[in-house]
């Protein structure tokens, strides 16, 4: 099992952007659902959150067969370079 996100980490989006944790795990209201909250960190820094599970999936090969990265969204380690 992926250890899970911690606010303040910086993650990468299988399509090249980063993004900072903002709170993990969160909770839908109604559902209990685990969700992520997590900002961009470019063009105009937007806030989303999304299911967790879906968050931590691997990438949907069959639409996306040359995506370099095996999770939708992979922890970058301090001494990464961005790859905005």
């Amino acid at each position: 099992m992926r250890e899970l996100p911690k606010a303040g980490e910086t993650w990468r989006h299988f399509k090249n952007h980063d993004y900072r944790v903002i709170a993990c795990p969160v909770f839908h209201t109604e559902t209990d659902e685990r969700m992520i909250c997590y900002q961009a960190m470019y063009g105009a820094e937007g806030i989303y959150v999304r299911p967790l599970a879906m968050f931590m999936s691997e990438v949907d090969r069959k639409k996306y067969p040359n995506a370099p990265q095996k999770y939708r969204f992979e922890k970058v380690e301090a001494d990464e370079p961005n790859g905005n």
